[in-house]
């Protein structure tokens, strides 16, 4: 394959010497910090720690496929085609959460601040508190996402036909939020105000919480698979097209009437983002296997990848923002030190 054309600037900035190879030896789907450890999940029964010194280690988490994986800094959790749902910890720790009564997958996974965990397997999803009780709920068709909002104990289940949005602690009904079509993804703003998922279809569809108004955020030649929020949630950066598509939140409105950035075009599809935790940063990754770090403010770019490989699978920072860890699908991984 060619070498790395930016097409905008032969001086780009590189930093791919200062790039520590961590080879997992295996197809990997997500990737996740601890600490200043890099945590690759693998497709299957796997997760490969890259230490400090670069060595890597494997940890057996399912017995069979990893269907997900989140983290909140402090451990991960992960679903399998096993009926599991187990979390690993800072000090590779693994422990078993819940079994699925009926040996169904656990496909999706979503963790709270205090402690709560959220999982569903088919149109069931559960939620066990921070001191073990555990509540289920169904919803009209299978679950597609799950996410927790950032204030209090309320879970948006992403589903046919719109999301759902459950308060586990209250004998309240659960609020329906309508539009057509699967609902795969689905997150919060940081701030509360704004509900986005992404779709079967290449789109994503969200709701200003405050009155339930429509934002169709529509245009993609293909289907979004990646969401990350800016530091302090003023933006939220997507995959889905040969740029790193950037809607703005920072108004009352949310994305309502406005067109979104456009950063960091390639030749390739972009297929992971991550966001700096402090700065207005994006890591992004593409179909070629390239890895950028782009400026939103005035979409300044450094290769921290050349193309070349299999298309990259996850980006994770740790919560300091000093390492960017990456991963393609076939496991081939690295580490940067800002």
């Amino acid at each position: 394959m060619e070498e790395f054309d930016p097409g905008r600037s032969a001086s780009i900035a590189s930093v791919t010497d200062k790039v520590r190879p961590l080879p997992t030896g295996m197809a990997v789907t997500t990737v996740h910090f601890l600490g200043d450890r890099a945590f690759f999940v693998g497709a299957e029964e796997n997760v490969a720690v890259a230490s400090a010194q670069g060595g890597i280690s494997r940890i057996p988490v399912h017995g069979g496929a990893i269907l997900c994986a989140v983290s909140d800094g402090n451990r991960i959790v992960l679903g399998g085609d096993d009926g599991k749902l187990v979390s690993l910890d800072t000090k590779g720790e693994v422990a078993l959460l819940a079994t699925d009564a009926k040996r169904r997958w656990i496909d999706n996974a979503a963790l709270h601040p205090d402690g709560a965990v959220a999982w569903s397997a088919g149109r069931t999803a559960f939620v066990r508190g921070p001191r073990g009780e555990i509540k289920s709920f169904d919803v009209p068709s299978t679950v597609g996402g799950l996410a927790f909002a950032p204030k209090g104990l309320r879970l948006a289940i992403a589903h046919y036909s719109g999301v759902t949005l459950w308060f586990p602690n209250m004998a309240a009904n659960p609020e329906f939020l309508e539009w057509a079509g699967s609902h795969l993804g689905v997150t919060f703003s940081p701030d509360n105000r704004f509900l986005v998922t992404t779709m079967h279809e290449p789109a994503l569809h969200g709701w200003r919480l405050a009155d339930n108004r429509h934002m169709r955020m529509s245009g993609y030649p293909g289907r979004v698979r990646s969401m990350s929020w800016s530091a302090g949630g003023k933006a939220l950066a997507t995959s889905g097209a040969d740029t790193v598509i950037v809607w703005p939140f920072a108004g009352k409105d949310g994305p309502m009437g406005k067109q979104p950035a456009m950063l960091a075009p390639l030749q390739a599809r972009v297929t992971a983002v991550a966001c700096h935790p402090k700065q207005d940063v994006v890591a992004a990754g593409y179909s070629d296997g390239t890895v950028l770090m782009v400026r939103m403010e005035d979409g300044a770019e450094i290769l921290v990848r050349r193309n070349g490989g299999a298309a990259v699978a996850g980006l994770a920072w740790n919560a300091r923002g000093t390492l960017l860890a990456f991963a393609a699908e076939d496991g081939d991984a690295g580490m940067l030190e800002l």
